[in-house]
């Protein structure tokens, strides 16, 4: 058997979209309870309840989760409200002490998806259960990574597979805490469409105001669902606060959702995922055409101090020439490439301009 032959029937258990909710990290039974609570009232679609057990941080000392003993917090939330329960598993130890609590569906983290030796321990750790394991997408954009992950899972016979897109990794400061690149996941979907693919806007985000819209985002291109961090006080969370939100923001997230009938297939989504790839690369562009003006502000700076001319014809003409090469081997006209560097041109000397007379 491989990926593509997978039914992945699981996921017909849930109404779609199927909802995961609850805290970025277990902090204490009556929190548990009072999310699961609260949750609940609100009669929103939210049939799995989420807690983060084990927390790996980037930087040692910081708060790594409670251990074994949320695992207890988290079976009594399955008891008195009903919810079936998931959970972060990043080596065997964490997959024997969940199976023991009976948590329904165990995720794999993004830093244990990149590491082949981790994804193999927990897989090993799981042959012979029918357990569901969703595979969050590698920090870094390597879809052979995420691919080869879900493989040695089925090689181990589990087979109750799914996806989590939770964004990308990247050293530079955007409005994101981790890009969508939108085009690796789109990948992964295109080969494997019957694997339920999940977003988890509250990482892609890392902030509160642009959960619904990622959501939304994902829904129009046949995302199954979604895994949102919910926290009954996000400002007093122990970890990831700025990402989480109220059981009641989330009831009503979930309400404003619309669902495509028509997932990928057929023009309406065919058109939905190139538009969501182009304002992928939209956002992008902007990102890194302000990364350059800050560097033309920095030479501006270094112009002033050594009193040089901000017009360098010299250097016009290199731009001018590398322009027109790279149209060559774009395919792109020299003339649109010409339009747009000279246009990038122009604005980074006012920029250096404002620094000569301003500053």
């Amino acid at each position: 058997m491989n990926l593509k032959d997978l039914k992945n029937e699981w996921i017909n258990e849930f109404q779609q979209p199927m909802m995961i909710a609850g805290p970025c990290s277990a902090e204490s039974e009556a929190q548990m309870l009072e999310i699961a609570k609260r949750i609940r009232e609100t009669n929103a679609n939210v049939p799995v309840f989420r807690a983060g057990i084990w927390k790996p941080r980037t930087k040692p000392n910081g708060f790594e989760g409670v251990g074994v003993i949320g695992l207890n917090w988290l079976k009594k939330v399955k008891e008195e409200y009903g919810f079936k329960t998931a959970t972060e598993v990043a080596n065997a130890h964490h997959v024997f002490a969940a199976l023991e609590a009976d948590v329904d569906i165990l995720w794999i983290g993004a830093r244990s998806t990149v590491n082949p030796f981790t994804v193999q321990e927990i897989a090993q750790a799981l042959r012979g259960t029918d357990k569901t394991v969703l595979v969050k997408n590698p920090v870094n954009p390597d879809l052979a990574l995420w691919i080869g992950a879900l493989e040695r899972f089925l090689g181990q016979g589990i087979t109750n597979l799914g996806v989590i897109h939770r964004g990308f990794s990247t050293y530079q400061k955007t409005k994101y805490r981790n890009n969508p690149n939108w085009q690796i996941a789109l990948d992964f979907k295109s080969q494997f469409s019957n694997i339920p693919m999940l977003i988890d806007p509250s990482h892609i985000c890392g902030n509160r105001t642009g959960l619904a819209d990622i959501t939304q985002e994902a829904l129009n291109v046949g995302y199954q669902g979604a895994i949102i961090e919910t926290h009954s006080n996000p400002d007093e969370a122990w970890s990831d606060a700025a990402q989480q939100i109220t059981p009641e923001v989330l009831a009503e997230l979930i309400g404003n959702l619309k669902v495509r009938n028509s997932g990928l297939a057929g023009f309406e989504g065919e058109m939905g995922r190139h538009r969501t790839l182009i304002s992928d690369i939209d956002f992008q562009l902007i990102e890194m055409l302000a990364q350059r003006m800050k560097i033309s502000e920095k030479i501006g700076k270094l112009k002033k101090e050594n009193d040089i001319a901000i017009f360098q014809p010299e250097r016009w003409k290199e731009i001018t020439e590398y322009a027109t090469q790279k149209a060559v081997e774009t395919g792109m006209t020299k003339e649109f490439i010409e339009k747009i560097f000279k246009a990038i041109h122009e604005e980074s000397i006012e920029v250096q301009n404002s620094i000569m007379i301003n500053r």
